[in-house]
Formats: structure tokens, C-alpha cells, sequence
């Protein structure tokens, strides 16, 4: 989690567990001081030159002036080693190139649904207290944990400190990585957790909620009160620490929805099918949209935006003020609306309609190819990597837009050969940021 919370944090998902029998478990078993590992030559580029131990030593030197005291740096100073395989992972990640569908079919399955609402009985009394004082559903909280963690069985098992420096070291996030490698020294320093137990996935996230060492420190809450904010071994913690930074970090809205399922006609204004366009249901209600059962949506002006996020022919939500709290946690579209998506089921709505026949979803190579085409008409689609985030998503619109489609923001086979055909040019002004 970050001041935008990359999709990096949602790599540790992959490894959650599949069965319904998840429990939870102990943390990791302490592993011995981390041995370094090489940097690639081309790490010294963004740091004028200067080897991985030059660079540790500013480091440090930034941690101290931060406030952080020397005996916390000597008990860390043997976990503060370049490890290259971490900045490997970094750079290959292809988690999110799948259809929604897929991926909230396997994140968002019955059993996590089940576990989720099993969690929020057996800590009622924490749960209880978090909504009261943040305003934060326990539905919302528990989504995020089944989902970051599957309730403590998945945090990772690889050192914390060693993690974040060689992210640090890296020119890719380097500025962002430093201030995470003081913020874990920081939690160190106030009595958190030890170097040794600082153990989790390799982005360098923590607990059973994921959090990067940043909002550790700015929003982890002792809610055991046990004098420690242990988001690794305290359920009650990890709840209230967790709505903490849903309501203070993410700007939750307290007593207002966050998405549901709608059905949507045929002959919607397409081009107003994004978060960025937000309309008062009423009026979303004479454009046809109803809930999926065929009730009227209520005759309200609480403003939403329909996200459709595989088009005008797969499922199709009503996302509120509060789902812009999902997209900040992880920017990742399929993320967030599976996030969001798991949290309704949680507090009771049914499982999502199938779509009426399968959507087509273009090989990763057509796509990375059709973000080129963008990329050459003009637009910024961020990296050109074959996975359709926001950017891509943008982009593809304004050229349905040009080239008379449904503007529904998903790329198609016939979008595609139109572009291959001849790339229209950007008009001044329209390159998608």
C-alpha cells in the first residue's frame, strides 16, 4: 500500500491457499541473517555510479537523520543486503493479464467468502469497535484480508529488510523504496517487531493485510493492547489497524456503498461507462440500468459510475465514492472490483450473473501490439506490457470514440485491425495520462 498502491502487492496472491480449510497459521519461522547476491551492473545507473554499499551507507545515513537510533541500525545491519532475484521478480511480474472473470472466479471463490464471514464471527468484539470508531464495514476489512493473506496462512516468508534495499537499489521505484526501507527501520526502532521477525512477501509488505512498512507506521493501531502493533501475530490489530487505514488512509466514506451488480441495456451510452463519469443514480435509472433481477435502482442523485471491467458483454457494476478507496489500494482494475466484489458477497449479496456467452479477450501478444498502435497515435498507455490498465483502458476508448465503436473501454479483435490498418493520429490535447 502506497500513496497509489502498486499491483506489486497483489503478487503474493498467487500464493494464497486454494482450499476451503484455510486456517489460520504461525508466521514464518525466523530465517537465518540473508545472504547478498550480485547487483546487475545496470543497478548503479540511477545512483551516479555508486555501488550497492555506497549507496546502503546514504542510506543509513538518511535513517538516522529520520530519527532512527544506531542500535536499531546495527541489529538490522545484517538483513540490509542486495539480493537480485528480488528486482527479477520485480520486473517479471504478469499477474493481472486475465479476465476478470477468472481471476474473481479464483480470488473471490465460495470458501473465502465462507472464511471471510466465519472471521467476522469469531472476532466480533474487534470488528464491532472498528466500524464504530472508523466507519469501515466488516465485510470491507475482511475482503482485504482473505484476499492479501487468505487470514494470516500467506504473508511470505522472505526477509523484509533485504527486500526493500534491493528495491531501493533498483532504478525502477528507487526514491519510493528508500522511504519504505526507513519506515521498516522506523518500525523496528519503536518496538514492533525485530529484524528477524520482519519476514514477508518480496515487495517488502507486512502482516496479514499486506501493509508496506509506510503505512505500518502511519496507520498500524495496538488494538490488543499489548503495548505492540504486531500486524504479523494479533488478529485484533490487523482489524482495527486495517480500517484505520481504509477510513484515515483511504478516505472511506462512512455509511455509503462501495459497488454492487447491475444489468445494463444495450443501447447505454457506452462512452459513459467509466470511473471518471459519475451520475446520479435516477439518472442512471432512465438510461435503463436496473439491478440484475430487473428492480429499479432507487430515484436518488447519489452519484456512481458504471464499470464494466470486460466490457459492455461481461459483468457490470455500480461503483460509488467509496470503490475509489479499492483503486487506491491496488490500482490494478482486476484487483480492486474482485476486491470490492468478494467484500458484497461477504456481507450477503449473491454471486455475480455469468456472462451470456464468453468474452473475447485478445492474446497477450495482440495486445501488447495494440498498445503499441496507441502508443504511435499519440497515446500514454503507461508500460507497453500486454496487460490493460487504466492508461491502456483510457486509450482504447478515445479511438472507439474515433473510429465509431462502443466506446465500452475493451479491446477487441476489430479495434485492433483497424488500427493495423492506419493508425490514427491524437487529436492535440487527447494523449490519455
Amino acid at each position: 500500500m502506497l500513496q497509489t498502491r502498486f499491483a506489486i502487492a497483489a503478487v503474493a496472491l498467487l500464493a494464497c491457499s486454494a482450499t476451503a480449510s484455510a486456517q489460520f497459521a504461525p508466521p514464518p519461522a525466523r530465517p537465518a541473517a540473508p545472504k547478498a547476491s550480485a547487483p546487475s551492473p545496470r543497478a548503479a545507473s540511477c545512483h551516479n555510479g555508486a555501488s550497492f554499499d555506497r549507496f546502503l551507507a546514504d542510506v543509513k545515513s538518511q535513517a538516522v537523520a529520520a530519527g532512527v537510533s544506531q542500535r536499531t541500525m546495527s541489529e538490522a545491519a545484517p538483513y540490509l543486503v542486495y539480493d537480485q532475484g528480488i528486482v527479477n521478480r520485480d520486473r517479471g511480474q504478469r499477474v493481472f493479464g486475465q479476465l476478470f472473470t477468472e481471476f474473481a472466479g479464483r480470488m473471490a471463490a465460495p470458501y473465502r467468502m465462507q472464511n471471510g464471514q466465519q472471521h467476522i464471527k469469531n472476532h466480533a468484539s474487534a470488528f464491532a469497535r472498528a466500524e464504530k470508531e472508523y466507519g469501515v464495514p466488516p465485510a470491507v476489512i475482511a475482503a482485504f484480508w482473505g484476499l492479501e493473506s487468505d487470514f494470516g496462512v500467506n504473508m511470505g516468508n522472505l526477509p523484509t529488510l533485504k527486500s526493500l534495499v534491493s528495491l531501493a537499489y533498483d532504478c525502477r521505484r528507487s526514491e519510493m523504496f528508500v522511504k519504505e526501507t526507513i519506515a521498516a527501520l522506523k518500525i523496528i526502532d519503536r518496538g514492533d517487531l525485530t529484524p528477524d521477525e520482519m519476514v514477508g512477501s518480496w515487495a517488502g509488505e507486512l502482516g496479514q493485510t499486506q501493509f508496506l512498512p509506510v503505512h505500518y507506521v502511519n496507520y498500524a493501531v495496538d488494538y490488543d493492547g499489548d503495548g505492540r502493533r504486531d500486524l504479523l501475530r494479533s488478529e485484533d490489530d490487523v482489524i482495527g489497524s486495517t480500517a484505520n487505514y481504509i477510513a484515515n488512509g483511504l478516505k472511506w466514506r462512512r455509511g455509503e456503498p462501495w459497488l454492487e451488480e447491475i444489468k445494463v441495456p444495450q443501447n447505454l451510452p457506452w462512452d459513459q461507462t467509466d470511473l471518471t463519469v459519475q451520475l446520479p443514480r435516477s439518472k442512471w435509472a432512465q438510461l435503463g440500468v436496473t439491478y440484475p433481477d430487473g428492480r429499479a435502482l432507487p430515484n436518488d442523485n447519489l452519484p456512481a459510475s458504471v464499470l464494466l471491467p470486460m466490457g459492455r458483454s461481461g459483468p457490470a457494476f455500480m461503483a460509488y465514492a467509496n470503490f475509489a478507496a479499492y483503486t487506491e489500494w491496488n490500482n490494478s482494475l482486476i484487483y480492486s472490483t474482485t476486491a470490492g466484489y468478494l467484500a458484497t458477497r461477504i456481507a450477503g449479496a449473491p454471486p455475480m450473473r455469468k456472462p451470456a456467452q464468453p468474452v473475447a479477450q485478445l492474446p497477450y501478444s495482440e495486445l501488447k501490439q495494440l498498445q503499441q498502435l496507441l502508443v504511435q497515435a499519440g497515446f500514454n498507455v503507461g508500460k507497453v506490457d500486454g496487460v490493460l490498465g487504466q492508461q491502456s483502458r483510457a486509450a482504447v476508448k478515445a479511438m472507439q470514440i474515433k473510429f465509431g465503436l462502443p466506446a465500452d473501454s475493451w479491446p477487441t479483435a476489430e479495434l485492433l485491425a483497424r488500427m493495423r490498418g492506419g493508425t490514427a493520429q491524437a487529436q492535440p490535447g487527447a494523449v490519455v495520462r
